[in-house]
């Protein structure tokens, strides 16, 4: 830990990150070379070493494994080339400058990660995907549409396994909305998270 930002309830960001325009919530931990442009990333979530985001916004409690990038970058295909000399020339040209219409077109495919999202290994999320509270995207997975809540996908393309819960469960998870609770009544809940049934857990705590 001795590589991390001293902290509180304030965000952890480790040293070798490298965020720009970025919000974090409290308790939100940054791993090792983790790159962040224009993201908001909410209360008690973490991106664990080597992710990479941009133009996303991400829940609550959601749990980002190593090696994930959120909204690949997108290259204009229907261009005469989709090198990035087109859209970042001034990389190349002192003269000219960034193409905002093509930054701007970019910006405009936001990515949203729900909350108590848990996002596999070296998963990809394609631009303008919704991820719904409560899903599983497995290892290597590349999301290229909408994953609902509660539902686990895995594959390239990926594609429903199963569901998390049932849908009536999964509604009232969604409807009791955990992930905003206070924190007095989050700690009291926990060891009821540790033991109880789901079903168990709701009966007591809707």
């Amino acid at each position: 830990m001795a590589d991390f930002l001293p902290t509180d309830s304030d965000p952890r960001i480790h040293t070798t990150a490298d965020l720009k325009s970025c919000r974090l919530g409290r308790h939100v931990s940054i791993g090792e070379r983790v790159i962040l442009r224009e993201v908001t990333v909410d209360d008690y979530s973490y991106f664990e070493r080597h992710g990479e985001a941009i133009y996303t916004s991400i829940g609550k409690f959601c749990s980002i494994a190593a090696n994930v990038r959120i909204n690949a970058l997108e290259h204009p295909m229907e261009r005469v080339t989709t090198h990035k000399v087109t859209y970042r020339p001034n990389e190349y040209f002192k003269f000219l400058g960034v193409d905002q219409t093509f930054r701007e077109r970019r910006r405009a495919k936001q990515v949203r990660i729900g909350n108590d999202v848990w996002i596999g290994h070296g998963a990809v999320i394609m631009p303008g995907v919704n991820v719904g509270d409560g899903a599983v995207v497995g290892a290597n997975a590349v999301v290229t549409k909408d994953v609902a809540p509660y539902e686990i996908v895995a594959g390239m393309p990926a594609r429903r396994l199963r569901m998390r819960f049932a849908e009536e469960v999964a509604a009232r998870l969604q409807a009791l909305a955990w992930w905003d609770w206070p924190a007095e009544k989050l700690a009291q809940a926990i060891p009821d998270m540790q033991t109880l049934a789901i079903g168990d857990f709701l009966a007591k705590w809707e």
